[in-house]
């Protein structure tokens, strides 16, 4: 799966993997793809630094990314006390009646919050960002856009190339404009922060609207087939995260919630806002329920959203409260049966991929 891109970026397969976790990135990284590390859970400097120091003794020399979440405009002064003191009473009610409805206990005084994700604050991924360019990272993306000017120009400097997610044309083209190196075009399907077009309308229309800009397709993507159909609409790479959650590396907080993604169906999942404030496609739980229902208060926007139920995400995952338990994850989940070391599914990446290109030719009456 070699594409200009990828040959730019000194990988051997143009598969982009997103991951929080150092181990997935860096076997993503030595199975020939771009691992790009997430940041945002990271909520201190040195914590990041020694992320990235682990990165650089098991990628075997090979080419690995950040990604970071940073809003497009710079914003001055504001701490997060200043943003905690803007959460309604009420929606802190709220929180602690659902979780009492489910018996979920409270944290001992030794437990820390882990999931606290100060990282959505623009000074914290600043910090993050003065770290990060002390490393050879190969590739800076964020999930929430385009960076700021500031940092766009900082990057290159630093000979690194900036990828943007974009849920739409007009997104893309704002990047383009922006000084964006490469565009993420992310599709309904995906994990996470998505918009509302599907990925099979999204890629082509993005391709047209930012070329000769690069673009990765993302979105409903885990086999070697989808990622075949990724390149057919114009991609030059395919961005996957969610296929890695249920890996042999990934580290995820609970074996519960690992039984739940490999029981899980493609439409078991829901985009909703009450993770972060901003739509977000994950499990669909208990806990995402309660913030649908009408007669709640319903979900803040980012980021007071996820300052507010830091601590509650926090305890479900600590006590592992199954009804309430769930992680971003997109609609491939269903995809997801068993669990499989990184290189495992890059073979089953590059074997599918192989299938449907045989597939196509023969179609066309090439072999």
């Amino acid at each position: 799966m070699e594409t200009p891109l990828s040959k730019r970026l000194g990988i051997e397969h143009a598969i982009f993997g997103f991951t929080p976790f150092p181990a997935v990135a860096a076997a993503i990284s030595r199975a020939g793809g771009m691992g790009v590390l997430g940041a945002v859970r990271y909520t201190a400097a040195d914590e990041l630094a020694r992320g990235l120091d682990w990165m650089e003794a098991h990628t075997e020399g090979r080419p690995y990314g950040l990604d970071v979440v940073m809003p497009a405009k710079k914003v001055e002064g504001v701490t997060e006390a200043d943003i905690e003191a803007m959460i309604p009473p009420g929606h802190r009610q709220f929180v602690q009646e659902v979780l009492a409805k489910h018996g979920v206990p409270e944290l001992g005084p030794d437990d820390a919050n882990g999931w606290r994700i100060t990282g959505w604050m623009e000074q914290v991924a600043r910090s993050q960002l003065d770290v990060a360019f002390d490393y050879p990272i190969r590739l800076l993306a964020n999930a929430l856009g385009s960076p700021p000017a500031d940092v766009v120009e900082r990057a290159h400097r630093h000979g690194i190339p900036v990828a943007a997610l974009a849920g739409s044309a007009r997104h893309a083209r704002h990047h383009q404009d922006a000084g964006i190196d490469i565009v993420v075009a992310q599709g309904y399907e995906a994990g996470g922060h998505t918009g509302e077009i599907t990925s099979m309308v999204l890629v082509p229309e993005v391709v047209r609207a930012v070329d000769p800009l690069p673009v990765l397709a993302a979105g409903g993507i885990g086999t070697g087939e989808q990622a075949a159909a990724g390149f057919a609409l114009g991609a030059q790479g395919v961005w996957l995260g969610s296929v890695w959650l249920t890996t042999a590396e990934a580290e995820l907080p609970s074996p519960v919630l690992i039984d739940k993604l490999l029981a899980a169906g493609s439409g078991d999942t829901v985009r909703s806002r009450a993770l972060t404030g901003k739509p977000a496609r994950q499990l669909r739980t208990e806990w995402t329920d309660a913030w649908e229902d009408p007669a709640g208060p319903g979900p803040l926007p980012m980021p007071l959203q996820g300052l507010l139920v830091a601590d509650a995400i926090t305890r479900i995952q600590r006590y592992e409260v199954t009804p309430l338990l769930g992680t971003p994850v997109g609609q491939i989940v269903g995809q997801m049966n068993e669990r499989l070391t990184v290189q495992a599914v890059f073979d089953e990446l590059t074997s599918g991929f192989e299938q449907a290109i045989d597939r196509i030719n023969r179609i066309a009456g090439r072999s």
